[in-house]
């Protein structure tokens, strides 16, 4: 996004899909972020060696960056630090974040997946990562959201500060319901990538939460 004043409601994630032809990808992503407010990229590795997906995201990295979206890795933590991301997504339980935490919070953004469960997320909570997620990347075959992630979204959002995630469906509306519930963000992937048009799909998104995303209180 450029000049663009940052929207003071739930915000747009986009998640990459998994798709061989990298040029093809950063053109699709070129694209939707030419739509409107995306407040960061999230790129999974999606099984890649680490070789072919440092090759991979370093098409990327530049395209989400160049308009002022945050771009974040999940995959190995030093492919990040090589190319320069602004942040890392890590899937691997409590004592895998602790790890990234410790050594690159400081550099980057560290955030955290995986949380099944309340118990779950106020364990990963306790390591202070800078959002978590709630959902699954690749999962999102549905038009709407998972109720799972809402309703974990939601109970998080209204008890503790660290920001949150939430996947939503395979539909642009689903941005609604995600936005509806006062969390921080809302995750996409088919339902722009998918798209025809992904920049129509982001306008769309932004337009549903200007709507019906509540805004948030002012900063003591």
């Amino acid at each position: 996004m450029t000049d663009m004043t940052i929207p003071n409601r739930c915000r747009l994630v986009l998640i990459l899909p998994h798709e061989a032809d990298t040029a093809r990808l950063a053109q699709k992503l070129e694209a939707a972020l030419s739509g409107g407010d995306v407040a960061s990229v999230i790129l999974p590795d999606y099984g890649m060696d680490d070789a072919s997906f440092q090759r991979h995201a370093a098409q990327l990295v530049p395209v989400a960056q160049a308009v002022g979206a945050a771009i974040i890795l999940s995959g190995d933590t030093r492919i990040a630090a090589r190319l320069g991301a602004d942040g890392v997504h890590i899937e691997g339980g409590r004592e895998v974040l602790d790890d990234a935490i410790d050594r690159l919070q400081d550099k980057m953004a560290v955030g955290a997946g995986g949380a099944k469960t309340r118990d779950d997320a106020l364990d990963l909570g306790e390591a202070r990562p800078d959002y978590i997620f709630f959902g699954r990347f690749g999962y999102d075959t549905k038009p709407e959201p998972h109720n799972r992630n809402l309703t974990l979204g939601k109970w998080w959002a209204e008890m503790i500060e660290i920001p949150c995630v939430v996947m939503g469906g395979s539909e642009v509306e689903s941005v609604r319901t995600v936005g509806e519930t006062g969390v921080e963000f809302v995750a996409l992937s088919q339902a722009v990538f998918g798209a025809a048009d992904p920049a129509a799909a982001v306008a769309a998104a932004n337009s549903l939460l200007d709507e019906h995303a509540p805004s948030f209180g002012e900063v003591a």
